[in-house]
């Protein structure tokens, strides 16, 4: 190999034909010119093992820098060796016909199929008079081994009166194993020849195929729907995926019934002439976004072959927009041959891509992505409309978020990344992408740190990357929703309207039910999938509205809750080659009849038919529903007291909300509006609430909060009762404590306990004693955590918004923390500040996950997350949820509200802290109802990780 120079910044590609390595590289020796470059790193790929080798240099090259060496010997790096795919080379023998104007001047794609999977599409560039009458092209191609070939499609995209061609035939063989394939064609890919059509499918034959494939026609029925605005003027195109393979995208040009395709209520057919694809399992259909009118409304596709009766068709409904500003803003689906719950089958995938911060790293270009998995890969997918909408995509420094919904691939191994070089800027630095799958419980981590670009680096504006770790998550499943809004006047709502589901193992979050279509108008039907945690069987829903916008009264109708189990089912009957249809056994045929375990589609039911309006029936925006086939379950009703303090000043204009938990779930926050008194909250008052839920069972905690609204927010609460009218049993929560910001330790919110009545009435000579006693009983009860929060060192990285926090446990989440009173500085969440917090919480168990954001006020609302570190020293856990990124709409992925997981690498273990109790209270004799309480001491004799104890 000749010496070779190159700048530092560039990616220097040498490609050996000449040498087959079957192991791994020991070491590389480097030679450059004098004048030579800053080496970074050598990296050697072997297509034939898939061993990608990467072996440091990091010194110069170069007689007038460092040591003056010009030549180096590197070692690998064991730690850094990748095993990519195999792949074995291949030639390929393009033969075009020899008949007048067969030749073209277009590029040439192709793809092989086989019996263990398929090939990438390959692009046969066009640079040297190719393809040209009468004339045979050889190719290198390099294909990772996927069996016994068994077809190829090929196809150009130039729709034009010149780019016709005529191919004659294809043959590919094996260099090393001289395994041969040929797919003989003899027919033009032209507009206006033949069909009209610029894609082929050709059968494998050869001494190694004992029967080709069939080449046979689908006719395809697309039906456009009739709302308003239905139709498309955008190019529409078309992929049958089924048991033996796919058609590949088809582009839907030639109708034979209409003109004017895909308008309002038209009934399109065409035709698809495809190596067959068995029994068809799903299709993938979609447009290319462009045209003034390209939203387009698609109620269903027809699909049958072509001289088959029409009931032997397959009908794959859809119902749902193609729009970026409808529905969940898509323009390509995969639809599946099932009415109910159809979007249940597929999985979604959430991608994270991030533009590096380098000079002239963003693009314009459209990038797409393809995935491939232990299951199968996808088809390329054009990320086109993202999840968190930041306006142009692909900004420099900037994260977008897309998600794409596909069949389950299993488990990802790898991912091909690029774009298509259009726009004015069309170069790209690539700095990552993570994907994230919650049905699988998996998120992907990948690396790139690289230019896309034709002229930058090697010049590639695509890469097929690995992923460089696999992390954990919480594995979810599909709900399907379907909300039926009643058809009564002045039934819909502009409210944003929520749900939280309730099961035998858990609770879902609550969920917001949004798209970018004007939803829950009057007698309307919307569907949402959401994925939650498996809740086991569902026995009641909430649901409900915030109240917001104009005209926020709303009537339910009913809501239907969807997903899937295994259960058994009726076979499904195989689809039977007439030529080699046998007589069966009677036996045979009864077996075949059978029933087998399949996933089937499980339904809960839950009738409404009632205003959820402040203005109607009860006023309530919430209502929980059982299902219709609930037997053991009943709504309850309970009277909540709230008695306000006697102190000065302990009233509070501020809106109070509850949330009463038991151990059949919670009521959820509900706001105490509707009181006894017309003032609520007064010094010294009682006030009567009445809180309609599924019944609870047995009381266990209450939450209890206000939003410091009001000209005077702080409250002090005394105590609340609830009375279950059920079995017309009392619950004594006692609080004696402030709610307030600048009293106590400035928490507005309280978790409190149920105690025994006889602490609640105590004789006057055993009162403080007893007042010592109920406050030592309700702290031994709840878990005390000391937050600190890193603001990081970056310049603006501090903010004025006000902070938040949601601490999610094993059993229970704490609801809404506002982050006000700060231990150690009164100015918070400054530059490179750690800012350390008290919060108290009563049950949630070992922490899973926690959720921080702000509210985007204050002048400057931006910030940078460092880290936050959670101790509890009553379990003996200090974990540290890292983060270093922007809560900030101009920054990174625009997101202001964070979910963070704890690392475990950074999680110390201690000496759970022994619970001990001064039997000391001091009583304030100006004031009989304050005790200064020390109520909960902390002895721990070894405050250290487990590691360094002896």
């Amino acid at each position: 190999m000749e010496p070779v120079s190159a700048e530092f910044v560039r990616t220097i590609d040498w490609t050996s034909r000449y040498v087959s390595v079957s192991t791994p590289v020991a070491s590389v020796r480097n030679a450059y010119h004098p004048d030579g470059p800053l080496l970074r790193h050598v990296v050697v790929y072997c297509p034939f093992t898939g061993i990608e080798q990467t072996f440091p240099c990091s010194k110069w090259l170069d007689e007038k820098e460092g040591d003056g060496l010009i030549e180096r010997e590197l070692y690998e790096m064991v730690s850094l060796r990748q095993k990519r795919q195999k792949k074995h080379p291949w030639s390929l023998w393009i033969w075009t016909s020899d008949i007048p104007s067969a030749g073209t001047d277009a590029d040439i794609s192709f793809q092989i199929y086989g019996e263990k999977g398929k090939s990438d599409e390959i692009r046969l560039d066009n640079k040297t008079d190719n393809f040209e009458q009468g004339q045979t092209d050889r190719f290198m191609v390099e294909l990772p081994d996927f069996g016994k070939m068994t077809k190829l499609r090929i196809w150009h995209e130039k729709r034009n009166p010149f780019a016709g061609w005529h191919l004659s035939k294809a043959t590919i063989m094996k260099t090393l194993t001289k395994e041969k394939y040929t797919f003989p064609c003899e027919r033009w890919l032209d507009v206006n020849e033949d069909d009209n059509e610029v894609v082929r499918e050709l059968p494998a034959t050869g001494a190694l195929i004992d029967e080709p494939l069939t080449v046979i026609k689908y006719r395809v029925t697309v039906c456009t729907g009739n709302i308003g605005g239905s139709g498309t003027d955008a190019l529409v195109f078309l992929n049958l995926i089924g048991d033996k393979g796919d058609t590949g995208d088809r582009e839907l040009i030639n109708c034979k019934n209409n003109v004017n395709k895909f308008e309002k209520g038209n009934l399109d057919e065409f035709i698809i002439e495809a190596v067959s694809v068995g029994r068809v399992r799903r299709i993938r259909i979609g447009h290319n976004g462009k045209g003034g009118g390209c939203g387009w409304f698609l109620d269903k596709v027809i699909v049958r072959e072509e001289g088959e009766a029409e009931a032997n068709a397959v009908e794959f409904p859809c119902n749902r927009w193609f729009d970026r500003n409808e529905d969940d803003g898509q323009i390509v689906r995969e639809l599946v041959p099932f009415s109910d719950g159809q979007r249940l089958y597929n999985v979604n995938y959430h991608i994270t891509v991030k533009t590096g911060s380098i000079p002239g790293g963003s693009s314009d270009s459209n990038v797409f992505v393809k995935l491939y998995g232990e299951k199968g890969d996808t088809s390329r997918m054009m990320l086109l409309v993202s999840d968190n909408n930041l306006g142009n995509y692909f900004e420099m420094g900037r994260v977008d978020v897309f998600t794409v919904e596909t069949f389950d691939i299993g488990q990802i191994n790898r991912m091909r990344i690029g774009h298509t070089n259009e726009g004015m800027r069309a170069g790209w630095f690539l700095d990552s992408v993570q994907i994230m799958v919650p049905v699988h419980g998996n998120q992907y981590m990948f690396p790139s740190h690289r230019w896309l670009c034709k002229d930058e680096a090697d010049g590639k504006t695509e890469v097929e990357i690995y992923p460089s770790e696999i992390l954990d998550l919480e594995q979810s499943m599909n709900y399907e929703i379907s909300v039926v809004t009643g058809d009564v006047t002045f039934a819909g709502t502009n409210a944003r309207v929520f749900i939280q589901m309730f099961g035998e193992k858990g609770k879902t979050e609550v969920t917001i039910l949004e798209s970018r279509s004007n939803n829950f108008e009057r007698n309307t039907t919307e569907i949402y999938k959401i994925e939650g945690k498996d809740i086991g069987k569902i026995f009641k829903i909430r649901i409900g509205h915030d109240g917001s916008g104009i005209g926020p009264g709303w009537f339910l109708e009913s809501v239907d809750v969807k997903h899937l189990i295994m259960a058994m089912a009726p076979k499904e009957k195989k689809k039977e080659d007439k030529k080699k249809k046998k007589k069966k056994k009677k036996d045979e045929e009864e077996e075949e009849e059978g029933e087998e375990l399949q996933e089937v589609v499980f339904t809960y039911h839950f009738p409404c038919s009632r205003w959820l309006a402040s203005g109607e029936e009860d006023g309530e925006l919430v209502v929980e529903l059982l299902p219709e086939d609930a037997e053991d379950m009943e709504v309850n009703t309970y009277d909540v007291s709230v008695f306000t303090g006697v102190m000065m000043g302990a009233g509070t204009d501020a809106k109070v909300f509850v949330n009463i938990y038991g151990e059949h779930g919670d009521t959820g926050e509900r706001y105490l509006k509707s009181s006894n008194n017309l003032n609520k909250f007064e010094k010294g008052q009682e006030d009567r609430f009445t809180v309609t839920a599924v019944d609870l069972g047995p009381l266990k905690k209450l939450r209890i909060r206000h939003d410091n609204s009001g000209s005077y927010s702080s409250w002090y609460l005394d105590r609340v009762e609830i009375v279950d009218s059920k079995d017309d049993t009392t619950y004594f929560f006692p609080c004696n404590r402030w709610l307030a910001v600048d009293e106590d330790d400035g928490q507005i919110a309280r978790e409190l306990v149920p105690v025994d009545e006889a602490f609640m009435w105590k004789d006057d000579d055993d009162e403080e004693g007893g007042g010592a006693k109920l406050g030592l009983e309700q702290k031994s009860m709840s878990t005390t955590y000391t937050l600190k929060i890193k603001t990081g060192e970056k310049k603006y990285a501090g903010t004025d918004a006000n902070v938040f926090a949601i601490l999610f446990g094993e059993n229970d989440d704490t609801g809404i923390i506002n982050l006000k009173a700060c231990k150690n500085y009164k100015n918070k969440f400054e530059q490179g500040m750690i800012n350390e917090f008290i919060v108290e919480a009563v049950d949630l168990g070992d922490l899973e996950k926690m959720r921080i954001g702000h509210d985007n006020s204050g002048g400057s609302s931006g910030w940078f997350l460092d880290w936050v570190e959670i101790d509890a020293p009553s379990q003996g856990q200090r974990l540290r949820f890292p983060c270093g990124r922007w809560l900030d709409k101009g920054e990174d992925d625009g997101a202001i509200v964070r979910d963070l997981f704890p690392a475990e690498l950074q999680t110390e273990y201690y000496t759970p802290c022994e619970s001990g109790f001064h039997d000391l209270s001091v009583r304030d004799n100006s004031c009989p109802n304050i005790i200064v309480r020390l109520c909960k001491m902390y002895w721990c004799a070894d405050y250290r990780p487990l590691s360094f104890v002896q």
